[in-house]
């Protein structure tokens, strides 16, 4: 398993839904799926990665959360519903080349703008499109909130067996969402995904842009 494929993963969720793109390596558009070989997928022997858990404070983007050491940080031009481009940022850390875990963020984003900016429509539209795009099915899915704010958790699987986990949660007008991604369901332990997700909490609150 390549880092770059599960990097093509990711930066396919960055646009729950709507257009994409991304260059590392040359153009690549589309999904690349985790685990190619659906035969083998549960079979290669993957075993949950050993993480280093580090505290990350991003005051500018309103959160703090707990991430696996030495996480990097990107900024994708996504494709808005007009075919211009707009900014979406990404940090994401691969404690072991096949496991990643990722936090993304995005004001006022095109899937919140055709949805009225209604919170539920927006976060239901971003999960249909991340399901869709990434062409998984849904496992589990659950509706809590964190600090107070609407969040839509799920875990979905793909043919290749591999497995997806992803919070979404829009915090006044901003669209933040937490991805793990695992090469195989023997790869995946629940503790580490409960403390990334429990890790998570909105700052600076009420000061991202709502845009038009």
């Amino acid at each position: 398993m390549k880092r770059w494929q599960w990097l093509a993963l990711i930066i396919a969720l960055l646009a729950v839904g709507w257009y994409f793109y991304f260059y590392r390596g040359g153009l690549r558009r589309g999904i690349v799926h985790p685990v190619a070989d659906s035969a083998n997928s549960e079979l290669t022997g993957y075993q949950p990665a050993n993480i280093n858990w580090q505290a990350i404070e991003r005051q500018q983007d309103g959160f703090k959360l707990d991430m696996p050491s030495g996480p990097r940080q990107l900024e994708v031009p996504a494709y808005n519903e007009k075919g211009s481009s707009e900014p979406v940022q990404m940090l994401f850390s691969d404690p072991d080349g096949a496991t990643t875990y990722a936090v993304t963020w995005e004001d006022n984003p095109p899937v919140a703008r055709a949805n009225d900016r209604v919170p539920d429509r927006t976060l239901e539209a971003a999960r249909d499109g991340m399901v869709a795009r990434t062409q998984t099915s849904i496992m589990t899915q659950s509706r809590p909130t964190v600090a107070g704010f609407p969040a839509l958790d799920l875990m979905a699987k793909n043919n290749g067996g591999g497995i997806l986990d992803a919070r979404l949660i829009y915090v006044h007008h901003r669209l933040y969402t937490l991805i793990a991604t695992f090469p195989s369901s023997g790869a995946r332990r629940e503790q580490d995904v409960v403390r990334f997700y429990n890790s998570f909490t909105p700052l600076v609150l009420g000061t991202s842009k709502t845009g038009s």
